[in-house]
């Protein structure tokens, strides 16, 4: 065996993986902790088949409830890493609609739970790795923090690996009340477990990615919504000068920076409202004990149906107190930044409200003169209530803290990239009117749409987002292929192919003199007009509204 061992580890060196090996079938890898055998596949046209390692232990699983993540140790056997293992314990707010309507949307087909759940998936491409290895691509998933898995067809990384020659890692973490219990016996560091999941998969990567064919000076991390958010709480905890276990990132649809995104509430009342209910009581480390020892299903029940919230509190180790502030004092992560926001996310998100003045006052708006002045500036027309309160949503929520980041990013002399998504396709709505949706991005990027009723535009533009996301992964700071923020100018050219149907890159407006920045990429249509590559614009073109709300942020109105 000691033998074999050795050839193995002369085979990873130069290829990342050797095809076989051991018992089980399929390829092989010598990781820290052992050996994992994983599968192939193949995809049409793909120059390279691709092997899959799902359901590899990044951490002592099941871990210790509400206590940071542990190393795995050693395996006393191969691992068979054939398939996905079970989601974290997720949580599904009620009312029972807006139960059933966010696992109808954002969690099907519903997967299985269990606190036996700190598992990351590998998808490498199967041929020799150059010698300096291959770019990196580490995702983290969204769901509020409250729900979520890597174990989604909509996340599988084979695309990128077959048709980009780059390795794509997605990694579980802990959320809702299991991620982030809020208890006061715990000590301060102790709290964001999910983030410290997530770092613990990141350190995994720099100890392991070797023996896929992968650099661990080549990783780019890259999340969507509360994932996104992940992101930015990572870029904005690494200060200035230091070393993070990552040399690029991309935020999709999320930041912590400014709280129209993210608000840091406390969480407190809700983990005393859990324990009232479970009947624990007593001292605050009787009761953590008590909330420990309950049954995993029990919590979930009554997280769910009291739809209790367990934010992450700044610890200033992975969340820091002031993101907005240190981005703008450039005392963070200085690596290359890919940032955006889709046209209506709100519209799966404001789904059953009616109420345009009761909507800004639930969001903190209660001034009247203020009030008209935002009607005014989103007037309802032909629409709905519903319309026009998801576009104030996906502003408020979305674009708007996107542009303040990614400009934030760019004055602080920190390389910055921006798009913004806007296209929509009849085989990725999983509900009637959801148009260009919050996480609806997700399939293009990764190529997991339905292939068999798929349009030309949704295979081009896949093709062209997928391609854009591996060429930062594959140097940052060179960008996804058009100009960084700040950096534009009307009449630019740009280098790719001008055929819509190719997925083309071309810049609306060449040879047009145009007043302002041509920096934000806009993926898809520009307003009626459909595409399949960038569109690259003014940002005022689309942003003019969001001076209404910058204000707003600063003075913690949303939060």
């Amino acid at each position: 065996m000691a033998f074999r061992n050795t050839l193995l580890t002369a085979a990873l060196a130069t290829s990342g993986v050797l095809a076989g090996g051991y018992s089980g079938g399929g390829p092989t890898a010598i990781i820290d902790a052992g050996v994992v055998i994983g599968t192939t596949t193949s995809l049409p046209a793909a120059t390279a088949s691709v092997n899959k390692f799902l359901g590899v232990p990044f951490a002592k699983s099941p871990p210790t409830r509400f206590a940071p993540p542990e190393d795995p140790g050693t395996f006393s056997k191969p691992i068979q890493a054939k398939a996905w293992k079970p989601a974290c314990i997720q949580q599904f707010n009620y009312p029972l609609a807006a139960y059933e309507f966010t696992n109808l949307v954002y969690n099907s087909a519903h997967p299985k739970e269990s606190e036996d759940c700190l598992y990351l998936n590998v998808y490498a491409p199967s041929t020799p790795a150059p010698a300096d290895g291959r770019a990196v691509l580490y995702w983290i998933y969204g769901g509020a923090l409250q729900f979520g898995t890597a174990g989604q067809l909509q996340y599988d990384g084979s695309a990128f690996a077959a048709y980009e020659d780059v390795i794509v890692v997605t990694v579980n973490y802990r959320t809702n009340v299991f991620g982030f219990p809020s208890s006061p016996a715990l000590p301060s560091d102790g709290h964001n477990l999910g983030f410290l999941d997530q770092r613990a998969g990141l350190d995994w990567v720099q100890n392991n990615i070797h023996a896929f064919g992968g650099s661990s000076s080549k990783v780019t991390i890259f999340g969507e919504s509360a994932g996104s958010w992940s992101v930015d709480a990572l870029l904005t905890s690494f200060p200035a000068g230091s070393s993070p276990p990552f040399r690029g990132a991309i935020t999709q649809s999320g930041t912590i920076s400014y709280p129209g995104s993210f608000s840091f509430q406390n969480p407190v009342p809700s983990w005393n409202k859990l324990a009232t209910a479970l009947k624990c009581s007593g001292s605050d480390a009787a009761i953590l004990e008590c909330v420990r020892a309950a049954p995993a299903k029990k919590i979930q029940k009554i997280i769910d149906t009291q739809a209790l919230s367990f934010d992450p509190t700044p610890d200033n180790i992975t969340l820091v107190s002031n993101p907005a502030e240190r981005r703008k004092s450039g005392n963070i992560a200085h690596v290359p930044v890919l940032g955006g926001s889709n046209s209506q996310e709100g519209r799966s998100l404001a789904v059953g409200q009616n109420d345009t003045t009761a909507f800004l006052q639930a969001v903190g708006i209660t001034d009247e003169t203020f009030t008209e002045t935002v009607l005014a500036a989103y007037p309802l027309g032909d629409g709905t209530a519903y319309d026009q309160i998801a576009q104030i949503f996906t502003e408020i929520a979305f674009q708007c803290p996107q542009a303040l980041v990614s400009n934030d990013t760019a004055n602080a002399g920190i390389p910055a990239w921006r798009y913004y998504f806007n296209a929509s396709f009849a085989n990725l709505q999983a509900y009637p009117g959801l148009g260009v949706y919050h996480a609806s991005e997700i399939p293009l990027v990764f190529s997991t749409y339905p292939v068999a009723n798929a349009t030309t535009q949704e295979y081009a533009l896949s093709t062209f987002m997928r391609g854009a996301w591996a060429r930062f992964a594959k140097n940052p700071a060179g960008g996804p292929g058009w100009n960084a923020v700040g950096t534009g100018a009307a009449g630019q050219v740009l280098v790719g192919a001008t055929q819509l149907e190719l997925g083309g890159l071309y810049l609306d407006g060449a040879g047009e003199v145009e007043e302002g920045t041509w920096d934000l990429g806009v993926l898809g249509n520009r307003g009626e007009v459909m595409g399949a590559g960038v569109t690259v614009v003014d940002q005022a073109e689309l942003d003019y509204r969001c001076g209404l709300w910058a204000p707003l942020y600063a003075l913690g109105v949303f939060g």
